[in-house]
């Protein structure tokens, strides 16, 4: 593996000491000698590991986002491995066939590849068609099992040392095995996912779903082994290990959804390593209407509670730093001190920027006041924004029947999803008008979160709502 440091840090040598300094977000990393002059021997933009424990270095760097991974052709492993292909479907003959079709485009040995269709008992010609294009049918033992119990049936009949998972209703990118297999060179790793990209861009859900699907992963490469954070892999675009995968018992049949969150979280409870690499494409074609929309997102929703009763562990955790929620708390009691307490908080903020420049002034660190004022700026509006974002996700319909009993609490649920919505249309960048993406965006939080009661409810557990609030950011690898 090649890295290289990230565009936004700089290796910064002061009095024998070696620092790298991130200036979005603003950090700080003291290096050790030998670690520091590894990174000096890779300011050309080709920093690599001579041993295992500099490759563990440089992976906990990437983590934090000081270095980049670099990945290049040269990576594809010797010999490639063959590829069991498996597609659940049920009444999806149209869709099935754009499917087939694009992977017989495959830039992968096509010889190499073996393609499982397992029928869930359609009443259409999805069988006829999947036999047209001479993949393997299946049935799936039933009518409507579900996918979970259908892609472990296709697992039971693959010959593949990879079982590649995609849905009758994706398409896949012709790079798609050929970018993400190369990824299995590490023997650790036992399944990767790559990017899911939405297909069409006629409606206004499809145009939102294009950058806020819950299937898409984002554009930064990421991987887990054990730790207790939520990372996972969808699965209509996952490679997993077969060997590994049968060892698991694969896919929990009784799941409809969320069982791909449950499976990943299984093999990194195991010790294995998974990964995503924002490339590999598949194009899903996502529910384009707004009912069809909000009912898929009400039953991911639904997943929550059971997957809490799984994976007690796996809480959601947010970073609260106790100085920026004191500053926070000042900022909220403006309304009622007639602005007064924002003297106090801007005077809070003042003093901790301070008291960072002269800790860094002693060691010639060069960052300036100003600098470190705009980054606790930053970590203050961070800090808002995924509180609004819990409260939208969570208790949307809470706020909302609170400001219809209380119309003075009006302005606090338009101010959270305001908040909430703002930053991620601003990050995200839509094709839609604000108020076309907020609408939307409040009505997938009110189906998500009833659907997380509901969940709940049904499960006899709450531990959903539950957060672990942590003082500062924990790496887990």
């Amino acid at each position: 593996m090649i890295y290289r440091l990230a565009q936004h840090v700089e290796l910064v040598e002061r009095d024998g000491g070696s620092f790298l300094v991130a200036k979005a977000p603003l950090c700080v990393l003291r290096l050790n000698r030998s670690l520091a002059e590894l990174v000096r021997l890779g300011m050309d933009g080709s920093l690599r590991a001579a041993t295992a424990g500099e490759a563990e270095v440089l992976e906990q760097l990437a983590a934090k986002g000081f270095v980049e991974r670099l990945r290049s052709v040269q990576e594809q492993p010797a010999a490639l491995p063959t590829v069991s292909v498996v597609i659940p479907v049920k009444d999806r003959a149209e869709e099935l066939k754009r499917c087939l079709a694009s992977l017989a485009q495959l830039d992968y040995p096509q010889e190499m590849i073996q393609v499982i269709v397992v029928d869930d008992g359609s009443r259409d010609d999805s069988p006829l068609v999947a036999r047209e294009f001479g993949a393997l049918v299946v049935p799936s033992g039933g009518t409507g099992r579900g996918p979970a119990a259908a892609r472990n049936v296709g697992a039971a009949n693959a010959r593949g040392e990879i079982l590649a998972f995609i849905d009758s209703d994706c398409t896949a990118s012709e790079k798609w095995l050929a970018e993400l297999i190369p990824l299995f060179n590490d023997p650790k790793t036992a399944a990767v996912g790559g990017m899911v990209d939405g297909m069409c861009t006629t409606s206004a859900v499809d145009r939102y779903e294009a950058v806020m699907s819950s299937l898409s992963l984002g554009s930064r490469e990421r991987s887990g082994s054990g730790g207790d954070d939520t990372f996972y892999l969808p699965s209509c675009n996952m490679l997993v290990r077969r060997t590994i995968f049968l060892s698991v018992d694969g896919f929990d049949d009784a799941m409809h959804v969320g069982e791909d969150v449950d499976l990943t979280w299984r093999l990194r409870d195991e010790g294995w390593t998974i990964a995503y690499l924002p490339l590999g494409r598949v194009y899903h074609e996502h529910r384009s209407t707004l009912r069809s929309f909000m009912s898929r997102r009400f039953d991911y929703g639904t997943s929550e509670g059971l997957l809490q009763l799984l994976h007690p562990h796996r809480r959601k955790r947010m970073i609260i730093p106790p100085l920026l929620a004191f500053v926070l708390a000042l900022c909220l009691m403006a309304p009622f001190t007639g602005c007064w307490s924002l003297l106090p908080a801007a005077g809070v903020l003042a003093a901790d920027a301070m008291v960072v420049r002269l800790r860094f002034a002693r060691r010639r660190l060069p960052i300036g006041l100003s600098a470190l004022l705009a980054g606790r700026l930053r970590a203050l509006g961070s800090l808002v924004y995924y509180l609004c974002y819990h409260l939208v996700r969570y208790y949307a319909p809470v706020l909302i029947a609170i400001a219809l009993i209380v119309p003075l609490f009006c302005a606090v649920p338009v101010a959270v999803l305001a908040c909430a919505a703002g930053v991620d249309y601003s990050v995200r960048k839509p094709r839609l008008s604000f108020v076309g993406f907020a609408v939307i965006y409040l009505l997938e939080q009110i189906a998500y979160g009833a659907g997380v009661f509901w969940g709940c409810l049904r499960r006899k557990t709450f531990a959903s709502y539950r957060v672990v609030i942590l003082r500062q950011m924990e790496l887990s690898t």
